[in-house]
C-alpha cells in the first residue's frame, strides 16, 4: 500500500475561472433639445461669434459629430455637462434633437468634466477661466475630503491648485491668480475681460476690499485711465495698511505712469535656419539689426519719391 498522499484534484471536478465581463460601451442616444438643461452656474458664455457661425454651418451640413455629455436631473430631463455650444448650434440650425452620452455623474465629477471640456478652447475670457478654475478647485477639494474620510492615512498630495495647474500646463500660481479675479466687482471684471485692465494689475486690485474697488471704479471714470501694475501694487499696500481712501487713491492714479519697457524675443529654432551654423546669438542679433536698418532706409527712399 502506497503512503503517497492522494492528489487534491483527484475525484474533484475542475471549475473554470469566472469569465470576465467585457466593458460596457456607452450608447449614443438622441434626445429632444427641450429635455436638455444648462449646467448650473456654467462659467462659459455661449457667444454668437464667427466661430459659432462656423459651428452652426457645420451642424447644418454634417450634424453633431461629437455627442454631448449629459447627466439625469432629479427634476426630470438631463443636465448638459459638455455640449452647451452644440445645443445652441442645433437650435440655430433648426434641429429638434441632439446626440448625447448619458452618464450617472455626481456634482463634483460633472463639474470637473465640464471645466476640462471647455478650458481647451481658444478665446476664453479671464472671467470665464477664473470662475472655471475656482469651480474645479472646489470640486477637487470636496472629492479629497471624502477620500480622506475613507482613507485617513492617505499620503501627502499636491495642493489642489497645483494639481489643476499641472493638468492645464500652467503653474499653481497662475491658477491661484486667476481664482483671485473672482473677488473683483463686476465693473472691474468687465474691464479685465475687455483688456482695459491688464491681468498683472488686476491680480493686485483683486486684493482690495469691495468698497475700495468701487472707489477705484469711480476714480478710473474720473481720470479716464486704468492703473498700471506699479499703481495697483501701491494701492494694495495702502489697503493692507488701512490707508487707502479717496485722496490716496486719486494721488496714486494721478501719478505719471512710467513707460513700459519694450521687449521682443524670437524662438531660436524658428530663425536658426536663416543663419550659418557657426553664428552665435549675438551675431544673429547684429545681422537682424543691419537688415532692419537697410529695410528702413529703403522705405524712407520710397516715401521721398
Amino acid at each position: 500500500m502506497s503512503d503517497k498522499p492522494a492528489s487534491p484534484a483527484r475525484g474533484r471536478k475542475k471549475t473554470a475561472p469566472p469569465a470576465q465581463q467585457p466593458p460596457q460601451e456607452e450608447v449614443v442616444v438622441r434626445l429632444p433639445l427641450t429635455d436638455l438643461y444648462p449646467f448650473p452656474d456654467h462659467p462659459f458664455q455661449v457667444r454668437d461669434d464667427e466661430e459659432m457661425r462656423e459651428t452652426i454651418q457645420s451642424v447644418k451640413e454634417y450634424g453633431v459629430i461629437v455627442p454631448a455629455i449629459v447627466r439625469p436631473r432629479e427634476e426630470g430631463g438631463y443636465e448638459i455637462v459638455a455640449g452647451h455650444r452644440r445645443k445652441y448650434a442645433c437650435e440655430q440650425a433648426g434641429l429638434d434633437t441632439m446626440p448625447v452620452l448619458i452618464r450617472n455623474l455626481d456634482r463634483d465629477a460633472a463639474t470637473i468634466i465640464m471645466v476640462d471640456s471647455n478650458l481647451q478652447r481658444e478665446n476664453i475670457l479671464p472671467s470665464e477661466r477664473a470662475k472655471a478654475y475656482k469651480m474645479k478647485l472646489e470640486a477637487i477639494k470636496r472629492q479629497g475630503a471624502r477620500n480622506d474620510l475613507t482613507s485617513p492615512k492617505i499620503s501627502a498630495k499636491l495642493r489642489s491648485d497645483d494639481e489643476i495647474g499641472q493638468q492645464m500646463g500652467v503653474s499653481g500660481d497662475t491658477v491661484r491668480n486667476y481664482i483671485s479675479l473672482t473677488n473683483l466687482v463686476p465693473e472691474l471684471m468687465q474691464m479685465v475681460d475687455e483688456k482695459k485692465i491688464a491681468l498683472s494689475p488686476a491680480y493686485q486690485i483683486a486684493a482690495l476690499k469691495p468698497e475700495e474697488q468701487q472707489m477705484l471704479v469711480t476714480t478710473i471714470d474720473y481720470e479716464q485711465a486704468t492703473p498700471s501694475l506699479s499703481q495697483a501694487q501701491r494701492m494694495k499696500k495702502f489697503s493692507q495698511a488701512g490707508r487707502l481712501n479717496e485722496d490716496s487713491m486719486l494721488a496714486i492714479m494721478s501719478e505719471e505712469k512710467k513707460p513700459e519697457k519694450f521687449s521682443l524675443t524670437f524662438d531660436g529654432d524658428r530663425i536658426r535656419k536663416y543663419f550659418p551654423k557657426s553664428y552665435t546669438p549675438l551675431q544673429m542679433e547684429n545681422t537682424i539689426i543691419k537688415l532692419l536698418e537697410a529695410w528702413q532706409k529703403k522705405r524712407q527712399r520710397s516715401q521721398e519719391r
